[in-house]
């Protein structure tokens, strides 16, 4: 018969890409003081990966050798599973929008969940807790404008409001419109003057 270790395996590998396994996903097939010791072993001979505390990975392999799972699927795939908002950071977005040519060196994303440092393999992901109102339209081109205005601030809301409205669909601009509301002053007065004008 099949080690735990090797049926906890065959469990990863029957899974799509990112698909998270936890202990409590595996009692079925071992008892509950013996699957996590296994997945312990399996993180530390590197045939799973340890993305945060209970929480592990298959990596995937490929012809250059063993991957991490892309970053993408992973975090829409934890998103799912603590039911949380996970979205990239205001950093990330305004370079997106051509707001600023500055690269983040670290992987930032904001959440509506808890701070987690997360492991792909050698590379870190750090989820910070953010306020409601910056998850606005988690995977919308709004959003992405809402969060790139977060992290350029006040001083350069103006500016960055003028460089990116003429860009939007008239859906992008009723989702902004939309989001208003929860918006911080110092951004929903210039959006909502633009928006009146436009």
């Amino acid at each position: 018969m099949n080690s735990l270790a090797e049926r906890i395996m065959d469990y990863a590998r029957a899974k799509p890409e990112a698909t998270p396994i936890r202990a409590d996903d595996l009692l079925r097939i071992g008892d509950r003081a013996a699957v996590p010791r296994a997945l312990s072993v399996l993180a530390r001979s590197k045939r799973l990966l340890r993305i945060c505390r209970g929480v592990y990975m298959r990596p995937i392999k490929t012809r250059f050798g063993l991957r991490a799972p892309r970053r993408e699927k992973a975090l829409a795939a934890l998103s799912v599973l603590w039911d949380a908002t996970i979205v990239p950071n205001g950093g990330g977005a305004a370079n997106w929008l051509g707001l600023t040519t500055q690269n983040t060196v670290r992987s930032v994303y904001l959440t509506s969940g808890p701070d987690r440092l997360l492991h792909f393999g050698a590379h870190r992901v750090e989820l910070r807790h953010a306020p409601e109102w910056q998850l606005a339209a988690p995977h919308r081109t709004a959003g992405v404008v809402i969060r790139a205005l977060a992290w350029l601030g006040p001083n350069e809301v103006e500016k960055s409001l003028d460089a990116v409205l003429p860009q939007l669909s008239g859906e992008d601009l009723s989702d902004l419109a939309n989001a208003r509301v929860a918006m911080h002053t110092w951004m929903a007065e210039p959006l909502g003057r633009r928006l009146a004008h436009g």
